[in-house]
């Protein structure tokens, strides 16, 4: 986080282990996990998450961010394939982050500066693989990258009974943004 001061190396992995084990559990259990159940399942006591993360809504803004960030370093890893695999592979990537994010949206501090900026982080790195498919003839081009967000977001909003229906449902819509013919 910009204006933080460098973590040493334990408590570095410290404070990653509670990322994911916050991910995971706001995931399965939603944004009322139980913070003990997260230190112990990141290998730390309940003084080190609250040493890292003050408040639960801390946690909350803490993993969005880190999810966001991961989204946008899933941009640039998948960008050497194939523009039409480029694209659906992150756009998979982004249904996985959303379950987190659908988790704990209402717990978000929105009116934060960090929160807003994330909108354009995405944008940043989705909207280069939309065009990049469109140019290459992959992906329609009447279609915007605004529109695919708010496809996918559609679909992530929506439960599922297992997560092949929930691949099935995403195969769909992104044939629909697939370029015919």
């Amino acid at each position: 986080m910009p204006g933080e001061k460098p973590l040493r190396a334990d408590a570095r992995r410290n404070r990653d282990a509670l990322l994911a084990a916050a991910a995971e559990a706001f995931a399965v259990h939603g944004s009322t996990a139980s913070l003990e159940d997260i230190a112990r399942s990141a290998g730390v006591g309940i003084g080190t998450l609250y040493r890292n993360f003050p408040t639960r809504q801390d946690l909350f803004d803490a993993v969005y961010l880190s999810e966001i960030d991961r989204l946008c370093r899933a941009a640039e890893d998948v960008a050497e394939l194939a523009p039409w695999q480029a694209l659906s592979t992150w756009l998979r990537r982004f249904v996985r982050y959303a379950a987190t994010k659908r988790a704990i949206y209402e717990a978000l501090s929105r009116d934060s500066a960090a929160f807003r900026d994330t909108r354009e982080r995405m944008y940043a790195a989705g909207e280069p693989l939309l065009e990049r498919a469109q140019k290459a003839g992959a992906a329609r081009v009447d279609v915007g990258f605004d529109d695919v967000l708010r496809l996918v977001s559609g679909i992530t909003a929506a439960g599922f009974v297992d997560e092949e229906q929930r691949e099935r449902v995403l195969a769909i819509a992104l044939d629909g943004v697939r370029r015919q013919g």
